[in-house]
């Protein structure tokens, strides 16, 4: 039984109402009081984006326990993309908390792991056999991929980029480029991880209209002279970045890591935990130019919000584990299994990736005006609902997180919760569910560019 200053109240099966509503101060009263509650529980190094304590949520709005209704431009760091409680998810889980809760798939093997397996292998890209592997989170499916390319090839190295992000274990975090806050005081890491520079178009110092082919060629004299080629396992990589502020390689980058890669017998790998499932306006973000993994990582918005992660790749490639070698107590979960057969009933039967487009162009339309107006918006980049803002010091590219910092907070106070990501810590990123009508985002980017404004 909850204690304390309050006590969570039934949650009706009343629509949410899809509009911002403050109640009370951000945070409110109630809240206030939490959160007091949550500092004496709760580990210092659990950050918070948002000091509001949440009561229910339905598509792209949050109700918090004041009252307060809020536009969530963050979708849960992009997993909420069918939107919250969606109701093909919910109706689905109920279905199968109902049925059974547990068995372990390689105990008691279910239909619903088999199913999500052979939705993925005809989901993600390429024509080729392909074979699914179902875990919990999107660190431990990196983890499963990297296990699974060092077993096929028989090799050590892992080529990984600088503004990395793929994970907090071990391992993950020594594939992670940023130390603070994901590596600081963690170490000593995984061996045998070799990082390689990333065509930041905006920072770039040398000609952006030879960009890809000079990164391409520093990439590949790097492995080959530093790591040598045959002792190349896997090439890990985001399509597009996500906690390093949503930078877009250029086009041909990646299709160039692909083709050194199968040229050189390592396993070209897709980290698409952020991109994947409409995010980009693609149903995975590397099908914008064509690009066809070996392996591709999927996690967050796969099943509407419940924990489940993938690694699917070529057969031949999955099949090379020996028996036992791969596995885990909750992986594919049969109520994760539910979610995600109910996710991506809804991508599909919804449009979602022609939804997420239809955002981009809005999000994107309007990100690039706001720039236009205000010059510590040193960049606009990104592309669907996956759009973000880099804030610099006006008249340089000289980072600029006390603007975001001041931003992101007036957002906040006013009930729209944006997340912010970067290297350098000065990037805004906007992750809102695909469901969110046009009105709802045009009310929350008033309130960003009031945010602006009050700088």
């Amino acid at each position: 039984m909850l204690t304390g200053a309050y006590n969570l109240r039934m949650t009706s099966k009343d629509p949410l109402p899809q509009s911002r509503h403050l109640a009370t101060a951000i945070p409110g009263p109630k809240s206030t009081e939490a959160i007091k509650r949550r500092t004496d529980a709760v580990p210092a190094g659990l950050g918070m984006a948002i000091p509001v304590i949440i009561e229910r949520a339905h598509d792209a709005i949050l109700e918090d326990i004041d009252g307060n209704r809020i536009i969530d431009l963050g979708s849960g760091i992009g997993v909420v993309n069918v939107g919250n409680s969606a109701e093909r998810v919910v109706n689905r889980v109920i279905d199968a908390v109902q049925a059974f809760t547990h068995t372990n798939f390689t105990t008691a093997p279910y239909m619903g792991y088999i199913e999500v397996c052979e939705a993925l292998n005809r989901l993600t890209p390429g024509t080729h056999k392909k074979k699914t592997i179902l875990q919990n989170s999107g660190a431990e499916a990196v983890e499963n991929a990297i296990k699974i390319a060092r077993h096929a090839t028989k090799r050590p190295a892992v080529i990984v980029f600088e503004h990395a992000y793929h994970g907090r274990t071990n391992l993950t975090m020594a594939l992670t480029a940023k130390n603070l806050p994901y590596k600081e005081g963690y170490g000593p890491f995984a061996p045998e991880i070799y990082r390689m520079p990333y065509p930041y178009s905006y920072r770039w110092l040398g000609n952006p209209a030879t960009i890809t082919e000079d990164a391409l060629e520093m990439v590949i004299h790097k492995i080959e002279k530093e790591v040598g080629a045959h002792n190349v396992a896997a090439i890990l990589i985001e399509p597009i970045t996500g906690e390093g502020g949503f930078l877009v390689p250029p086009k041909g980058f990646l299709a160039g890591l692909q083709k050194f890669a199968s040229e050189n017998g390592a396993v070209f790998i897709a980290d698409e935990v952020q991109t994947g499932f409409a995010r980009t306006g693609n149903l995975f973000a590397v099908e914008a130019e064509g690009v066809v993994p070996d392996m591709i990582v999927t996690a967050k918005g796969i099943a509407g919000g419940l924990p489940l992660a993938a690694v699917t790749g070529r057969a031949e490639i999955m099949d090379s584990s020996h028996v036992g070698g791969l596995g885990g107590t909750y992986g594919g979960n049969p109520i994760a299994c539910a979610a995600a057969l109910g996710a991506i009933e809804t991508i599909e039967e919804e449009k979602l990736v022609e939804r997420a487009a239809h955002i981009g162009k809005v999000l994107g339309d309007f990100l690039r005006a706001l720039a236009s107006k205000y010059p510590v918006i040193g960049e606009v980049r990104g592309r669907g609902a996956m759009q973000a803002i880099e804030l610099v010091k006006p008249g340089s590219k000289d980072p600029n997180p006390e603007a975001m910092q001041k931003v992101v907070k007036y957002c906040q106070s006013k009930g729209v919760l944006v997340l912010t990501a970067g290297t350098y810590g000065n990037v805004i990123r906007f992750l809102p569910p695909l469901v969110i009508t046009d009105e709802l985002l045009a009310d929350a980017l008033g309130v960003l560019e009031e945010g602006f404004a009050s700088l």
